[in-house]
């Protein structure tokens, strides 16, 4: 009996981990760039072994067993990402319908988690992967007061797609947010920086054990996102416009000496030398070129290339979730308002790897590192280009969307079963 348990115990196993090691890809004959837009590599044979880069040579052997993608022709580059989305946190947005990513009841902004909402069978999660935006920032656009909660970085697919449960607390310090957060900008900053100011670290680390042994502590999923705040182990996005705000912003990372992101930033590149200094990424959307309001009344195309010029680390996002795929597009708007090519792909791979604390698996087609990787039939940034292929961790996803069954399926009329009902 226990031979027997034995042998049934083995082939449980061994039924558990049948097909956990990805398949064997090289992608052969393509133009390669393995550091974000730069390191160019023609005639490329990247090998990916167990869902992750191997390597990435010019006209290199192929191993036996590894399946060949033919990319004679095409453009090789790491899977996209977009820097600011609710990707996962909403859907279609009918009647009825529950917007996870807009708690506005919670008393707790600061607390809330992406892992407790979010959807891995989102109908936007395909939409968007077959346009070679492999990762994304998640997060929430409201609560019921200033704080966004925190935000995370996933992969858009595989059984766990949440890769970094906690990358940044956001935070709206807009006009609106000073309207319904005691109706001035004054107001709001005075709130803010109070709750900043009790953050810091007291001492009390310092007791000694036998004081503190009899104290329970209370969980508080708030007051740990700003500790890692305080700690800098993620930084504060801090959603903002104006020049004004924006300088404000700055003058808040020195005076708790936290890491700082500024995102949507319509007139940030007025102040790209003090953002530079200041050591403040910027994450944005190019396609934004006119005022929409007070706030934004310096929005340009042009403030990309402006800020990169200036030394701003940039990263990109898109007009909105339903849309994240145009994170790509956006880049090629950044290109064509004069931000360089190698840039405008750096602020959609390596940039926000870097910006949002993933870049030790994700941002660069390097060895050992998550296997991200798009196959393009020409320059991804041109509007006409699509990909051909796109892998997320070394697995080979279906170019298959929702809106592309609906369109193979009322193409042509005479075909589809409403027309002949």
């Amino acid at each position: 009996m226990r031979n027997l348990k034995s042998l049934m115990g083995a082939s449980l196993v061994a039924l558990m981990t049948a097909g956990v090691s990805a398949e064997d890809i090289a992608i052969t004959g393509g133009t390669a760039f393995t550091d974000g837009g730069s390191g160019k590599v023609e005639n490329a044979t990247v090998l990916i072994h167990d869902g992750k880069i191997q390597s990435v040579t010019a006209g290199g052997d192929v191993p036996a067993g590894y399946r060949t993608v033919d990319a004679s022709g095409k453009w090789v580059t790491v899977g996209f990402m977009v820097s600011g989305s609710n990707l996962g946190l909403m859907d279609v947005p009918l009647s009825g319908n529950l917007n996870d990513a807009r708690a506005t009841g919670s008393s707790n902004g600061m607390g809330l988690q992406v892992k407790y909402a979010f959807n891995p069978a989102s109908t936007l999660i395909p939409v968007t992967r077959i346009e070679g935006v492999t990762r994304a920032v998640t997060g929430f656009s409201g609560s019921k007061d200033m704080w966004r909660g925190q935000s995370a970085v996933v992969a858009l697919a595989g059984d766990d797609m949440i890769v970094a449960d906690y990358v940044a607390l956001s935070i709206d310090m807009d006009e609106g947010a000073a309207s319904s957060n005691g109706g001035s900008r004054a107001a709001l900053w005075d709130t803010v920086i109070t709750t900043l100011e009790g953050a810091r670290p007291s001492g009390d680390d310092d007791k000694k054990d036998d004081e503190k042994k009899d104290k329970k502590p209370k969980y508080d999923s708030g007051k740990m996102a700003l500790e890692r705040v305080m700690k800098g182990e993620v930084p504060l996005l801090v959603e903002v416009e104006r020049k004004a705000d924006i300088l404000n912003v700055i003058e808040l990372k020195k005076r708790f000496g936290i890491n700082v992101v500024i995102t949507a930033g319509a007139e940030a590149w007025m102040v790209a030398d003090e953002l530079a200094a200041a050591g403040i990424p910027v994450v944005l959307d190019p396609s934004r070129n006119l005022p929409e309001d007070f706030d934004t009344l310096g929005n340009t195309s042009a403030a990309a290339g402006r800020l990169h010029a200036a030394g701003v680390k940039v990263a990109f996002m898109a007009p909105d979730t339903h849309n994240s795929r145009l994170v790509v597009q956006n880049a090629g708007i950044a290109v064509a308002m004069g931000m360089p090519w190698e840039a405008a792909v750096d602020a959609i791979s390596k940039n926000p790897a870097e910006i949002f604390g993933v870049a030790d698996s994700y941002g660069t087609m390097e060895a050992g590192k998550d296997a991200d990787v798009v196959v393009w039939d020409g320059d991804p940034l041109e509007v006409m280009t699509s990909a051909d292929a796109v892998f997320i961790r070394g697995e080979e996803v279906p170019l298959v969307s929702r809106q592309t069954k609906l369109r193979d399926r009322y193409k042509e009329l005479s075909r589809s079963p409403a027309f002949n009902k």
